[in-house]
This record gives structure tokens, C-alpha cells and sequence, in this order.
């Protein structure tokens, strides 16, 4: 799932944040609902605000430590 994979990632802080408005995430250049299933290559964009950060999923996993979270994906 989207939102317990940017959770995971510390991606974003809380799970229910942002995923309210769909039009912030987006996953492959479509706006993403919180059910959707992440793979390894898709690409995600979140809009925080005036800032947009875009990242490229390189491994899933239910539980990560905080230090091996940026592993999970790489910023383009």
C-alpha cells in the first residue's frame, strides 16, 4: 500500500497525511490512491506545499530500522 509504504520510507510522518487529496501523490504520473500497491521502479511525486519531491521505489518492505529507510528509495 502507498501510504504504509511512505510511512515506512519516513517518506512523510504521519500515514493519514496527504493522501486525503489525491491530486498531492501521484505514482507514475497518475494520482495515486492510499491502497495502491507499490513495486520496485515505480516513481512517486509528493507536493509538499511549493516544494515537489519526486523519488524512484527501490525496495519494499513491511519494517524498516530509521537508518536503512533511505535505501528504500532514491531521489531523481
Amino acid at each position: 500500500r502507498l501510504d504504509k509504504y511512505l510511512k515506512v520510507s519516513r517518506l512523510i510522518k504521519r500515514r493519514t497525511v496527504q493522501m486525503n487529496d489525491n491530486a498531492r501523490i501521484s505514482v507514475n504520473g497518475k494520482p495515486a490512491k492510499a491502497s495502491y500497491d507499490v513495486k520496485v521502479g515505480d516513481q512517486i511525486e509528493i507536493a509538499f506545499g511549493a516544494r515537489t519531491l519526486r523519488v524512484e521505489v527501490l525496495a519494499v518492505a513491511e519494517a524498516v530500522r530509521k537508518d536503512d529507510a533511505s535505501a528504500m528509495y532514491k531521489e531523481i
